[in-house]
């Protein structure tokens, strides 16, 4: 069979510049090209649809296991680890990652040493060494990886999730594999690992279930002769593709009705409450999970949200479509709690199934998938170029999935509006489908079962519809109600002339107040724009005890926003006000069209700043809790914030924070915000599709408003005030080194960095 080319139509963003090709090889290789003339590196991704829920019974982590063995050698290039050197000393990178249904391989390198990279890559899937020298190292290394895990919340309460399921269900396994599944186990029963690996190679890897995505520079039919030249030789056994039919949780084994209560290792306390669904997937252009979880997600006002934060029980919560294949799928809410919501559990539970009873009543709503719609449509037609490692990733993951039209767009486009299949997603949303995972440290001691692979302690009992509806009776009776017409959609997407080609930002204007650099968009051509202003306040970084302040002031910020600031982020428009070492910063990013009224509300809520006590006592909680958490870093977070704290100048750990912390009260920060806002000096960037004579609007109002009217709250800067970011100078030729034990003694990892300055 010849290489065949489909013309296709692959739907790609408007100002996509990129030219696509799919072709398939004759091996039934798919394979998209991508040519790009403006990268200055070359990728690769081969995602292979072969995942850990084909590990065989009893040897847990194979496929993961043949991840790590494919990177060893091939009989091409069998020097040990040649293919990562070789990507490493020209500019890449490379990695893989094992997902339940597929195994993908990717890497980037730089453009002019693509076709050796290419060549070395190919080689994984035409004749791989997986030589017995490296079984035993490659053991190890996956142990390693599972180590690494064993102390994540996420991964202890995912594993904890799959081992409430059916046991019969690959969902159940532990897909990631460790010494005792690899190799203590398969020795017990007289197994030799290394040939059931080959085996397992051999039987499951065919080039009819892979996909290829190859990104270059080069033209596309360039590409197409060097994809042709290194893939045509994978072998093709014509493998029918792998599927695992049923629901993992199901009434009649269990698994559904219960409340189940969990030990995590950080300080906190969650909830998630999960539900087996009809995935998505199956729908994807009408988008169910997308229209729904954007309803309950919501942080508006009248939102789920909004409502239990009012309530001061909740900090955070997220609303959506987590695990899922074309079999089956759970849509999660999990809600970070208070100390105050952890007392609330089931006043909780009830207002998410009243709120879910209020999208029962109100019906699917046109207007808002209507709105939805136009968003996603907007955000994929303007979406930022991503690095082409990522790029290839994605899409070549979406190929196993969509059909190749839809390769680029995946399932960010609900078009089609059809309330008949939002409603059947929503009616599956039941108390009779529930399942509740509720964690907190306060079950320590209060549990009577083991997760096996990670140790999580837990504890599980029934919960019935007709409880539920008890909670739901009890629940306060608040004003839960559908969002508002979003204001803040962009309309105006023209892009604007840039009056001058600048290269590098310029100094635009310059006062006793601020200075603003500005750099217009010439090479994007997206209707975007990015606006930086960097509060240097002195009296901000003086001591701990102002530095946390300054933090509780910018956070606290945040969240009084936030209700009003949601519907910005909803649209494309992003924000963010953080505290610095000089200060506080307010950043600004998404489509310019309503960029300028979110600033402007931003900067009215700085000046009339005031101290909320019951938000105080709810953000210091989160902030005390964030650096108890510290100490739970994995090795490498920590080592790497160890380093900084040495070479910048004039920084304080977070144990001093931490000290001082439960020290701060309400009076404390009212004095401090007037006293840290009286004297400030801006420094001001802004770039994108804005032009000069409105960013210097912009910084304008900034300056009227702070420096100037009658009552000022601001004055400017003395000289000496300015403060300057340094850097600690490493004497050429010195070492240094700087051990420090770990802050958590039940972690048995290690971390080192080597850091190396350039002067």
């Amino acid at each position: 069979m010849a290489v065949g080319r489909e013309d296709v139509e692959i739907l790609k963003p408007r100002i996509d510049k990129r030219e696509y090709r799919r072709i398939v090889l004759r091996n039934s290789l798919q394979v998209l090209l991508i040519s790009d003339l403006d990268t200055d590196k070359c990728a690769a991704s081969m995602n292979v649809g072969v995942g850990s829920f084909c590990d065989p019974d009893g040897i847990e982590g194979l496929a993961h296991f043949l991840e790590h063995m494919l990177f060893y050698a091939s009989e091409k290039y069998p020097l040990e680890d040649s293919y990562s050197k070789y990507i490493t000393e020209h500019g890449g990178s490379t990695n893989a990652f094992t997902a339940s249904e597929m195994t993908n391989y990717y890497f980037d390198v730089n453009s002019d040493c693509f076709e050796e990279a290419l060549d070395r890559f190919a080689q994984f899937f035409i004749k791989p060494l997986m030589s017995a020298d490296a079984t035993m190292r490659e053991i190890k290394a996956v142990d390693s990886e599972n180590q690494k895990n064993l102390l994540s919340d996420a991964w202890r309460m995912n594993q904890l999730q799959k081992h409430l399921s059916l046991e019969s269900h690959p969902y159940h396994k532990f897909s990631t594999g460790n010494w005792d599944t690899l190799d203590v186990r398969p020795k017990a029963k007289g197994v030799d690992i290394r040939q059931e690996l080959l085996k397992f190679y051999e039987d499951k890897y065919s080039a009819n279930l892979m996909h290829l995505v190859v990104y270059s520079k080069e033209s596309l039919d360039k590409i197409q002769c060097l994809v042709e030249d290194k893939f045509q030789e994978i072998r093709n056994s014509d493998r029918s593709r792998f599927q695992f039919p049923g629901q993992p949780c199901t009434s009649e084994h269990l698994q559904l009705q219960i409340l189940v209560r969990a030990v995590p290792i950080k300080q906190g306390h969650k909830l998630r409450i999960v539900w087996p669904i009809t995935p998505s997937i199956l729908h994807y252009k009408e988008g169910p999970c997308r229209y729904l979880g954007h309803l309950i997600g919501h942080e508006g006002e009248g939102s789920l949200f909004y409502v239990l934060k009012k309530l001061g029980w909740a900090t955070g919560l997220f609303a959506g479509e987590g695990v899922w294949t074309s079999e089956f799928s759970f849509f999660n809410v999990v809600i970070d709690l208070t100390d105050a919501g952890q007392d609330r559990m089931q006043d909780i539970v009830g207002l998410l199934f009243k709120y879910i009873q209020l999208l029962q009543q109100s019906g699917v709503c046109k207007w808002i998938f209507d709105e939805l719609s136009a968003v996603c449509e907007t955000g994929f037609h303007y979406q930022d170029k991503i690095s082409p490692i990522d790029y290839v990733v994605n899409i070549s993951s979406n190929m196993q999935i969509y059909p190749p039209k839809d390769w680029l767009v995946g399932s960010l486009l609900p078009l089609d509006f059809n309330p008949a299949i939002i409603q059947k997603i929503l009616n599956e949303l039941s108390p009779e489908n529930v399942r509740i995972f509720w964690e907190s440290k306060k079950f320590e001691g209060l549990t009577d079962k083991v997760e096996p692979w990670y140790g999580t302690a837990y504890s599980i009992e029934k919960v019935s519809s007709s409880t539920i509806q008890a909670w739901m009776s009890s629940a306060p009776n608040e004003n839960l109600h559908l969002p508002a017409p979003n204001v803040f959609i962009p309309k105006d997407l023209s892009i604007k002339n840039a009056q001058e080609e600048v290269k590098f930002p310029v100094l635009l204007r310059k006062s006793s107040y601020s200075k603003l650099w500005y750099k217009p968009d010439t090479v994007f051509s997206t209707p975007k724009a990015y606006v930086k202003i960097d509060f240097n306040c002195p009296h901000a970084g003086n001591s701990p005890e102002t530095e946390v302040l300054a933090d509780l002031f910018a956070q606290l910020l945040v969240d009084y926003l936030n209700e009003y600031a949601y519907y910005a982020r909803v649209a494309g428009l992003l924000y963010g006000i953080s505290h610095t070492d000089s200060g506080f910063e307010v950043t600004l990013v998404g489509y310019n069209h309503k960029l300028k009224i979110l600033l402007e509300t931003i900067i009215d809520k700085i000046v009339k700043f005031e101290v909320k006590p019951d938000r105080f006592s709810v953000i210091k909680e989160m902030v005390i809790k964030d650096y108890q958490n510290f100490k739970f870093q994995q090795p490498y977070q920590q080592a790497m914030y160890y380093c900084s704290l040495i070479l910048k100048d004039q920084t304080r750990s977070w144990v001093e924070r931490l000290d001082v912390l439960p020290h701060l009260n309400v009076e404390d920060l009212t004095k401090f915000a007037p006293m840290m806002l009286s004297q400030a000096f801006l420094e001001c960037y802004i770039a994108g599709n804005i032009e000069r004579e409105e960013a210097e609007t912009m910084v304008q109002h900034v300056e009227d408003v702070f420096f100037k009217g009658p009552n000022p709250i601001c004055r400017p800067l003395f000289p000496s005030q300015f403060l300057t970011n340094r850097v600690v100078k490493l004497e050429r030729g010195m070492n240094y080194c700087y051990s420090k034990e770990g802050l958590n003694p039940s972690d048995e990892n290690s971390a080192l960095v080597h850091y190396i300055q350039n002067m």
